[in-house]
């Protein structure tokens, strides 16, 4: 269960990273979105907007932390349950927000965010499940191994960070 761990911790981590990084980036832009996707008053959007920029970065830290990282892949299983609703809720309202899940991005909100965030939610509870109880001699599995994992879910983590622009990519060649 370690290879997994390792795996689903640098995938979850570096994407909730690049999440937070790029909010923080463009904080004014992404409390203007909040509004468009989730139907709220605009005086509410910047406290909704505080919580989620401060749960994204404390999953990274989390997951990375042996005895809180059930506690950091609890939260990104929350936060995408969350994202995925709201995306939900926004397209089957006829909103065409775009995307602000990784900076100022002009990409609609679409199937494929929900899809993407079905694979993160995948990857949290495989987390949560292979963290199990953290105990004082919890060690890492062996190296190679570890790399590997590592290694996946860093190609993992960027393919879903640069989804967009792979969509938009091959869209504007077809």
């Amino acid at each position: 269960m370690g290879y997994i761990y390792v795996g689903c911790a640098c995938l979850v981590g570096l994407v909730f990273a690049a999440s937070a990084i790029s909010k923080f980036r463009d904080f004014a832009g992404f409390v203007a979105s909040v509004p468009r996707l989730v139907p709220m008053p605009a005086r509410r959007a910047e406290p909704v907007a505080v919580v989620v920029v401060a749960a994204e970065t404390s999953v990274p830290v989390l997951v990375a932390i042996p005895p809180l990282r059930g506690a950091g892949f609890a939260i990104a299983g929350v936060l995408l349950i969350a994202f995925t609703a709201a995306i939900g809720t926004a397209l089957r309202r006829g909103r065409r927000s775009s995307c602000r899940c990784f900076g100022a991005s002009d990409a609609p909100l679409g199937v494929r965010h929900l899809a993407r965030n079905g694979v993160l939610l995948a990857a949290a509870l495989g987390g949560v499940l292979a963290s199990g109880p953290a105990t004082s001699g919890d060690v890492l599995p062996p190296i190679a191994g570890s790399a590997v994992a590592g290694v996946g879910g860093l190609v993992g983590a960027l393919l879903i960070i640069t989804l967009d622009d792979i969509v938009d990519l091959f869209a504007r060649n077809a």
